[in-house]
């Protein structure tokens, strides 16, 4: 079908996609003021290496690579002409941890930057940076991400820049009409989630777009078999706006591409709904909630049947495997197979859009905040059905299995 997409929406973790700080400890081999001094002066070198991104100075970012490695030097050149179309309002680089042996060294490195006008907290990069020294000065020999870290868009390639009313959109070997479609479709999906979400967001969004699976993969730091046959992603963590990494949207362009446009516009419109709603999102939100809502955004207006809209789980529920209980964390994961996610990506569907249209859309927001504040998993759902629907999650389930059967019989 068309518009047949499965998404992969945006997931709690500790250190999501490589985006949470690197705790290590400096670790070296001289004697105890050595490393202080060689850590100020790789400092020294990654400061001014940071001040020429910002101010589009490619001589000064050369600056800081080693004079003899032709190669290197070659492949930062091309780096920093993909950087510079990117529009930065900050940019810094923090030595976390450092070894070194003589005139050799390894810097552990956290990069932040923020982009111009989108970011209200910065993206944090892991990085392992190789050094030299040359006649008492420290020069970047390599320059790489930290093990399960993500590799930066302008790695992959020559950076388009689209603005579009509410969107960002950055591509790498992409086709510029693609790219402003998609600047078309974010641009809809905005305004979409803000009249559903009656939370405060930026209402604004960056999506990256590469050049293939694989290089998406890269961006989030994970195998490509994650990602086959997943449309788009969203990054982030859990928390209150501006204390977590910036969110970014990602497209699969293989799996996008083959989307109708309610497909590409219900993809887009979930990952918004991510972002949207992140900051009171947190390790008590159940998956089949923050799932289960960004779809129910997704396809609001859109006048999607249940059957339309969730063909897995009908097909289950006319074979007689009407669902016990709402969908575990575990079902959203890729082990199962695509049925079975697809289900549960359905089954949460089904079960916000009990609680929106019995007791209401504010209610049903209210309710998904309520999940967020509490500090553990365990009974936050039971306390929010309590305060906010009146409920108890048993008699929800009931509720909800009697409306699957309803709508999917």
């Amino acid at each position: 079908m068309a518009d047949r997409r499965f998404t992969g929406g945006w997931r709690r973790r500790t250190a999501g996609y490589g985006l949470a700080a690197l705790l290590l400890a400096s670790a070296c081999s001289a004697p105890a003021a050595a490393p202080d001094a060689t850590s100020h002066q790789v400092q020294r070198t990654l400061d001014s290496r940071a001040a020429a991104v910002l101010h589009h100075d490619e001589r000064g970012y050369l600056d800081a690579v080693d004079p003899a490695a032709g190669t290197l030097r070659d492949a930062q050149r091309a780096e920093f002409t993909n950087l510079r179309q990117v529009p930065l309002s900050a940019w810094a680089y923090r030595v976390t941890g450092l070894t070194h042996d003589g005139a050799r060294a390894s810097a552990q490195v956290e990069l932040r930057y923020r982009i111009d006008g989108y970011d209200s907290a910065p993206v944090v990069s892991n990085r392992v940076v190789e050094l030299g020294e040359r006649a008492g000065r420290w020069y970047v020999t390599a320059d790489r991400p930290a093990d399960g870290a993500a590799q930066p868009l302008w790695q992959q390639g020559p950076v388009t820049v689209l603005r579009g009313t509410h969107s960002l959109v950055l591509g790498v070997g992409q086709d510029r009409t693609l790219l402003q479609e998609i600047a078309r479709t974010e641009d809809r999906a905005v305004p979409a989630v803000s009249a559903a979400w009656p939370g405060m967001w930026a209402g604004k969004v960056v999506v990256f777009v590469p050049a293939s699976l694989d290089s998406m993969a890269a961006l989030l730091g994970a195998p490509a078999a994650s990602y086959r046959g997943i449309a788009a992603v969203t990054t982030g963590e859990a928390g209150a706006a501006g204390t977590t990494p910036a969110d970014r949207v990602i497209v699969n362009p293989e799996a996008y591409g083959v989307l109708g446009d309610l497909g590409k516009r219900v993809v887009l419109t979930h990952e918004t709904t991510h972002v949207a709603t992140r900051a009171r999102t947190s390790p008590a939100t159940p998956m089949w909630l923050s799932e289960g809502y960004a779809d129910w955004v997704g396809y609001r207006g859109t006048g999607r049947t249940a059957a339309q809209a969730a063909p897995e789980l009908q097909q289950a529920v006319r074979r007689g495997e009407l669902p016990d209980e709402l969908p575990a964390d575990a079902d959203f994961g890729f082990e199962g197979g695509a049925d079975r996610l697809a289900r549960a990506y359905e089954g949460g569907w089904l079960a916000c859009s009990l609680i929106a249209q019995r007791w209401g859309e504010d209610r049903l927001a209210a309710f998904y905040a309520k999940v967020g504040e509490q500090k553990h998993r365990e009974g936050a759902v039971e306390k929010a059905m309590n305060d906010e629907l009146g409920t108890t999650p048993r008699e929800f389930t009931t509720l909800w299995r009697s409306y699957v059967r309803d709508r999917l019989a």
